[in-house]
């Protein structure tokens, strides 16, 4: 598999994951199971809570704007990025973070938003920076670990004034990097978690550790660590891109996001043609803050090219 199929996986499989674990969102352990007992039967992409049947979350539409900023500058261009993310929560999201909105319409300026947050706030670690991220890992695969690790962390650092977050979402750039390269991500952890900084490594080999179990967490599952330690466990004891969203989802809490970074990484390894058509098939991303666009599986597959291969796009 090239790495532009393992890149469509990885987007893809990050929207599905999102759209699926939606409907089930701080619900109780076991439930999509509970509700779709006969792995493979068909009928999973239902909806429900709110949501419509394949519709993905503020997770994917983030995700998106990222990558549209991405291919349309040319690179890394954080103010702009920024300022997608306030039109998109000022075009009133159905789902936006309580700690991402605060950001967003502070009225404060791109680099110092998030940090006046943290400061009032002491708390900044949760999941809305690493639930986004597939795109930008994918873009910055290419050039290399570093790069790609102090990329996630200044993205991270839009939204987020906990150091904690930017670490998670550097492991999971790092990841998909690896994998992107054909490599499995599990087999190069130590390498991944030698180049987080040492003030958040142990945290994080901890919740990565093959020992551990997501019942094991001291926090939600909407934290960073428990949140990429969930979806590096689902990963980890399946043997399939169904099973591991299916697992992710299964864990309970915040679904989508556990999903969504569960179906980028296994969306990744197991690529795209693992992925239901009953899954892709109702997948849509409306997208607040871009007139009225709503982006379909055609749509995400361009857009995971590009991302590869970002002279052609230009």
């Amino acid at each position: 598999m090239n790495p532009v199929q393992r890149a469509i996986g990885a987007v893809v499989g990050s929207a599905v994951g999102d759209a699926l674990g939606a409907p089930f969102e701080f619900g109780p352990a076991g439930a999509f199971s509970s509700r779709f007992p006969v792995p493979g039967a068909g009928g999973e992409m239902a909806g429900g809570g709110g949501w419509d049947a394949g519709e993905a979350t503020d997770d994917t539409q983030m995700a998106v704007h990222i990558a549209e900023s991405l291919l349309e500058r040319g690179g890394l261009d954080l103010p702009d990025i920024f300022a997608r993310f306030q039109q998109w929560a000022a075009d009133e999201p159905k789902d936006i973070g309580l700690q991402t909105e605060d950001v967003l319409t502070r009225g404060l300026p791109w680099d110092q938003a998030a940090t006046a947050h943290y400061r009032t706030s002491h708390r900044a670690a949760g999941n809305g920076a690493l639930m986004r991220a597939t795109p930008s890992a994918v873009y910055f695969a290419r050039d290399g670990r570093q790069a790609t690790m102090e990329a996630a962390r200044r993205i991270t650092a839009l939204t987020h004034g906990d150091p904690a977050a930017w670490e998670g979402t550097a492991i999971f750039h790092d990841l998909i990097r690896v994998t992107l390269n054909g490599t499995n991500p599990l087999d190069d952890l130590a390498q991944t978690l030698a180049a987080v900084h040492p003030d958040h490594r142990r945290r994080y080999a901890t919740v990565l550790d093959p020992t551990w179990h997501p019942s094991q967490a001291t926090e939600f599952n909407g934290a960073v660590w428990p949140c990429l330690g969930s979806a590096v466990w689902a990963l980890r004891t399946t043997c399939s891109y169904e099973s591991a969203v299916r697992a992710a989802i299964d864990l309970g809490g915040d679904t989508d996001t556990v999903a969504a970074v569960t179906g980028g990484l296994a969306g990744a390894v197991y690529g795209p043609s693992a992925i239901p058509t009953g899954w892709t098939e109702l997948l849509h991303v409306p997208l607040p803050g871009s007139g009225g666009r709503t982006l379909r599986l055609p749509d995400l597959r361009a857009l995971s090219r590009d991302l590869v291969e970002p002279a052609q796009a230009s």
